[in-house]
């Protein structure tokens, strides 16, 4: 790779390789995304105003890994278990790696794994971190696509990260053995 910086901000570079710009992170190690479901099946969702496209954004609870500037790096599931715990004011028992991708491959080299948290505890109130504004949704699975419209009506941005998570809700035999109703609802709203 013969890569050019073309510009350099706090947190992001921007480069041209060959004919293509994109941005990297300079700050982190990679992006975590979970979906968060709760026992009684309410799924918990996100929204806060995102600068770049200035709205409001309907989101799962995410965040950067290695972003705090510890000097040892830091593991994806630990990131998972504090942008949750952060964001929403949750916790959970367990972590389920589902997927790791490009975020946007032709614009970004960031990474992304979507876990599924389990066993979630709500333990704080959430928000997130003194530079955000986060506000948390207990959404219930099956009624999840109708809210997400209403969302929209409202004219908030849904990110579709939140798609793919009702997919694999959708997909996973233990979710529909607890909640038959809600697959259902999925499988004729996908």
């Amino acid at each position: 790779m013969n890569k050019e910086v073309l510009f350099e901000g706090k947190f992001l570079k921007v480069f041209k390789d060959q004919h293509w710009e994109f941005v990297q992170r300079h700050n982190c190690t990679g992006i975590v995304v979970i979906l968060a479901v709760t026992d009684d099946a309410k799924i918990i969702f996100t929204r806060q105003y995102r600068l770049p496209v200035h709205n409001h954004v309907i989101e799962l609870p995410a965040g950067l890994v290695g972003d705090h500037g510890s000097k040892r790096k830091e593991l994806m599931v630990t990131a998972a278990r504090r942008e949750l715990f952060e964001e929403t004011g949750y916790i959970a028992k367990r972590f389920i790696r589902l997927v790791s991708g490009p975020v946007s491959g032709g614009l970004s080299s960031d990474i992304m794994t979507l876990y599924w948290a389990k066993g979630l505890k709500k333990k704080g109130k959430g928000g997130g971190d003194l530079t955000e504004n986060i506000t948390t949704f207990e959404v219930p699975v099956h009624s999840a696509h109708a809210w997400l419209r209403t969302m929209e009506k409202k004219g908030n941005l849904v990110d579709p990260k939140v798609y793919a998570g009702l997919y694999f809700l959708n997909k996973s035999s233990e979710f529909r053995v607890k909640s038959s109703v809600a697959a259902r609802v999925l499988n004729s709203e996908l």
